[in-house]
């Protein structure tokens, strides 16, 4: 009877996975395989992962307000040809809500395409929703309710909501980016 002291301690024991390299990067950002009881696990989390991104500082209610301030450029941008408008108020009508379409378009693109929020786009859109607000006064010189004569009343109600939800969604757009920023996430690392 001849025992021989076994060269691994662990011989006896069998294993599915292999010990990480000392010094390898542990963090793997999506993996399927199966645990020391033979489960099938999924781990997701690392900062590749879309979702986690998107968790990070993007949630879904920021890319639809901004699909929606997009669409009420569109809005403001076609109004002219749905009222009866003088040509200041055409041109400012089409030109702003371009703008907006535009701007509000690239910022829902960019969280999409997982980019953060440009919080400098939305404080633009932000301003333009105000000048469309208060367009309809301030055109032809006169700043009080005498501007009301110069565009059809459907057109200056139409400019009212149009520009007060775009300045209020877009706001808040910009504010929660802002905040993300400051609540300490590194610049570029997301």
């Amino acid at each position: 009877m001849s025992e021989s002291p076994p060269d691994d301690p662990n011989a006896g024991a069998s294993r599915t996975e292999p010990e990480p390299e000392i010094g390898a990067d542990t963090d793997s950002t999506d993996t399927h395989g199966t645990d020391a009881h033979g489960t099938e696990t999924q781990s997701g989390g690392g900062a590749g992962d879309p979702e986690t991104r998107r968790g990070q500082g993007e949630p879904s209610g920021q890319k639809w307000l901004s699909g929606i301030v997009s669409l009420i450029g569109l809005w403001v941008a076609i109004s002219p040809f749905v009222y009866e408008v003088m040509e200041s108020m055409l041109w400012n009508n089409v030109l702003v809500g371009a703008a907006i379409f535009l701007l509000a378009g690239y910022n829902y693109y960019r969280i999409v395409s997982s980019h953060p929020t440009s919080t400098g786009v939305m404080s633009l859109v932000a301003l333009l929703g105000l000048w469309i607000l208060v367009a309809p006064f301030a055109l032809e010189g006169t700043v009080a309710m005498e501007g009301l004569d110069v565009a059809s009343d459907g057109l200056v109600w139409s400019n009212v909501v149009s520009g007060v939800l775009t300045a209020i969604f877009a706001a808040y757009i910009a504010y929660a980016a802002g905040s993300e920023m400051r609540a300490g996430t590194a610049a570029g690392t997301r």
